[in-house]
């Protein structure tokens, strides 16, 4: 059975207490944070102090040490998004059987980064490596709609809107109305918009800071249906795109350690 911090699993409370660190520098704070009682904090922080992974900054505040930054430089200097993807994009594809994409944002454009071929006897055109623009595709649609509408406008200003196929969005309030309603669904479709004959679902992935800066998706040819309800599979693009963003430092509310 898998214990928990209340019954005794110190590493779950070390690890608990390091990571309100990032958010609060009190004692009081961290406990409320943590649900941890106040004097299990202090000794975790003065453990945690001698290793240099706090520092006491006076005045009953603690903050990250220099352990903390040495080992993020060491982490961050070879992490590489696809590789830390590479199983939740097969999953998505065993379990849909369609072509499966992680696009990553690069200045005003997004670039294929990883791909899954599909179970599917075609094969997508698209290949690692391609930029395309984010105002054409499902994935760039699903970054797009993390912004605010100034933002959106102003990349597009940049870019330009070229029309791809008969369906690209090619104006800026008909872009924002579009990203509207990828906001209020929670993924977004391309139906023909960058490349003819092609279909996606897409979903945006957030990094450490919050911030989406890439998209999962699922391709098939537009001429055949979808084998179950979009829903379905919109919502299994999701997960994918949360288990990614998990997987990137992103981490979402969890309810405070007990003990």
């Amino acid at each position: 059975m898998k214990s928990t911090p209340g019954n005794g699993n110190a590493t779950e409370k070390v690890l608990a207490v390091l990571q309100a660190l990032a958010d609060n520098e009190r004692i009081a704070d961290i406990s409320g944070v943590t649900g941890l009682p106040k004097s299990t904090v202090h000794r975790i922080l003065q453990s945690l102090v001698e290793h240099r992974f706090a520092l006491n900054a006076g005045d009953g505040r603690y903050i990250g040490g220099p352990r903390i930054l040495t080992l993020a430089g060491r982490l961050l200097g070879r992490f590489d998004p696809a590789q830390h993807a590479d199983g939740t994009l097969r999953r998505l594809r065993e379990d849909t059987g369609y072509t499966v994409h992680l696009g990553l944002l690069a200045g005003d454009d997004v670039v294929y980064a990883a791909k899954v071929e599909g179970k599917k006897p075609y094969r997508m055109p698209s290949r690692i490596g391609m930029g395309v623009r984010l105002h054409t595709t499902a994935i760039g649609k699903a970054i797009l709609a993390t912004m605010t509408d100034e933002a959106v406008s102003a990349i597009m200003g940049r870019t330009g809107m070229e029309a791809r196929t008969p369906g690209t969005i090619t104006s800026v309030p008909a872009l924002l109305e579009h990203l509207a309603s990828i906001r209020t669904r929670g993924y977004s479709l391309d139906e023909e918009e960058n490349e003819p004959g092609i279909r996606c679902v897409s979903a945006a992935v957030y990094d450490h800071t919050g911030r989406a800066t890439g998209a999962v998706s699922i391709s098939t040819l537009a001429l055949e249906p979808w084998d179950r309800p979009l829903a379905d599979l919109a919502a299994r693009v999701r997960a994918s795109a949360r288990e990614i963003s998990e997987s990137l430092g992103h981490l979402p509310a969890r309810p405070p350690v007990s003990g």
